[in-house]
């Protein structure tokens, strides 16, 4: 396991004076694997500072005496999704009001690229940490333990600042090879008994959505935007949380993983060679995140025999000037055709889709309605669907400021539509298939359809043979089938309430329908694994013979 940042910089890092005696406290969502806090943990850990890793649901009171009894040297808090920042300024707020006056900072993409808002939303914050937050967090460690200056750590805007000190902005991470890996303090999440775990081969994204923070946070830091792991260091990782860790599905993370054009095909095809290599092939499965244009049939059919699973692709939209509007810079054929290549080759997805966003009309909802009907109609994966949000550095959120079209605030901004009808469509539409248990939420049918399709990929991969499995494909796919058909059609008949006046869906039905599906689902599922419970419980995964 490797625990040691190396590089050019590391002599240089290893003989500073610092004092480790004070913990840091950490402090961001762990319900699913953050690797964000996870490498910020290893790096100061490499260095000797001992780190405490807290969920920012903890109660406030919680939070304020863990810092009361650790006294720790500095609180970083990792805030993902911008409008989850009131629920960071309690967490602060209770802090200070405990008497910790210690350095306070935050990171992430919304705190990076609109400072000034995080530190007037949260003004007992010292500072924020912009970009990505490895070696600031050291350096910041290292000055507040010695006495130094917080104000010359490169990466850092201090409250009453409105740009970076005399440390200035610092550049991104060239060599990610140089970090250690990932503090990994979670219980993986198991499907089926296979224990999964996050994985990174790459940060940035060469891509210019314009709904999208991701390039604006890579872009706005000196560096290169899009940095690859040696497919050597990404496999060595694999095989030690496989081995030691008893991890068999890896989901890779990255904004868009490198299968893009012919440089990263190649190293796509290095990351399956040594995977074979290293004998995983057979004994692991994997998850990717993609555009459609990165779809490449016979570069994903080597990557399933390696182990590859399930592809996640941002379809986004069907309409084309809705794809135009967001720059996605593929046509809705292009995504067609990517779903279609997959769906052939035998390989599990999922996709993100808009059916609203500010350039949207009643066609294009159609559009996009149409569009799904061809992508989930066979009942192979669940209909779902949200409305575009524009978030702070995005683009598309500065175009509607310029518009005079951007409403709300951080924590719920909003647009006006073109066509003011649209609003009571999204209002209706949301409370819907809130009130109906279709999309939202974790009990929610379309995700309880996705999740038992997860379950059965993995089935597939790691006990082919197991009898009745493409009877329970089937079974699933008419389940799915019905829900997506019941679902698009209840946004079709609420589009034409909000057009021209006609009958609305009726709500009592969709709730029982979804309700009706969801235990059929339930019966279906469970009546499948308790078939199969002592092959499962007995381990006869591949990756459990590899432990044995």
């Amino acid at each position: 396991m490797k625990t040691t940042f190396t590089g050019p910089d590391a002599a240089r890092f290893a003989a500073r004076e610092r004092v480790t005696d004070r913990p840091v406290l950490l402090v961001g969502f762990q319900k699913q694997s953050n690797l964000g806090l996870g490498y910020l943990a290893s790096v100061l850990r490499a260095f000797g500072y001992r780190v405490i890793i807290t969920d920012v649901t903890a109660a406030p009171e919680d939070l304020a005496r863990i810092a009361a009894t650790e006294r720790p040297l500095l609180i970083g808090f990792s805030l993902i999704f911008q409008f989850y920042i009131r629920r960071y300024r309690a967490q602060v707020r209770a802090l200070r009001a405990a008497g910790y006056d210690g350095h306070i900072t935050m990171g992430g993409h919304f705190p990076s690229l609109n400072p000034a808002a995080a530190l007037a939303e949260v003004p007992e914050l010292d500072s924020v940490c912009q970009y990505e937050g490895e070696l600031t967090l050291l350096d910041l460690a290292d000055a507040l333990s010695t006495g130094g200056d917080p104000r010359t750590v490169a990466g850092l805007i201090h409250a009453g600042e409105a740009t970076p000190s005399c440390g200035g902005t610092r550049s991104l991470l060239h060599d990610l090879d140089d970090l250690p890996w990932p503090a990994r303090e979670v219980e993986p999440k198991a499907i089926l008994g296979q224990r999964a775990a996050s994985l990174l081969a790459s940060r940035g994204c060469a891509r210019t959505c314009s709904f999208c923070s991701i390039h604006t946070f890579y872009r706005s830091a000196p560096g290169k935007v899009v940095r690859l792991r040696a497919p050597e260091r990404v496999v060595e990782e694999m095989a030690y949380l496989h081995h030691d860790e008893k991890i068999s599905v890896f989901l890779f993370q990255d904004d868009d993983f490198p299968i893009f054009g012919p440089n990263w095909k190649k190293w796509a095809r290095r990351l399956i060679g040594e995977i074979q290599a290293a004998g995983l092939a057979d004994r692991i499965a994997w998850k990717i995140n993609c555009r459609a244009d990165a779809v490449d049939p016979e570069l994903l059919l080597e990557m399933k025999a390696a182990g590859l699973f399930l592809v996640y692709m941002g379809l986004e939209s069907g309409d084309s000037g809705a794809l135009d509007v967001l720059g996605k810079g593929v046509s809705a054929e292009q995504n067609l055709a990517a779903v279609r290549t997959l769906k052939r080759i035998g390989l599990r997805f999922e996709y993100g889709f808009m059916l609203l966003d500010p350039s949207s009309s009643f066609a294009s909802i159609r559009a996009n309605l149409d569009f799904l009907r061809k992508v989930t109609g066979d009942g192979s994966v669940a209909a779902t669907f949200c409305r575009m949000l524009p978030y702070d550095g995005t683009p598309i959120k500065d175009r509607l400021v310029a518009e005079g079209r951007f409403r709300g605030d951080v924590c719920d901004p909003d647009y006006a539509f073109l066509d003011d009808r649209l609003d009571g469509f999204n209002a209706d539409m949301n409370r819907l298939l809130n009130v109906s248990g279709w999309i939202h939420g974790t009990a929610a049918l379309s995700p309880s359809l996705n999740w038992a399709w997860d379950e059965f990929a993995v089935l597939a991969r790691f006990f082919p043979g197991l009898t009745g499995l493409e009877s329970y494909r089937r079974g699933l796919a008419r389940l799915t089938a019905a829900a997506n058909r019941v679902v698009l059609g209840a946004m079709d008949t609420l589009a034409s309430h909000h057009e021209t006046g006609s009958t609305a869906p009726d709500e009592e039905l969709m709730t029982e329908t979804a309700r009706d599906l969801n235990q059929r689902l339930l019966n279906l599922r469970n009546a499948f694994v308790f078939r199969h419970q002592d092959v499962i419980l007995a381990g006869a995964s591949l990756a459990t013979r590899v432990q044995a």
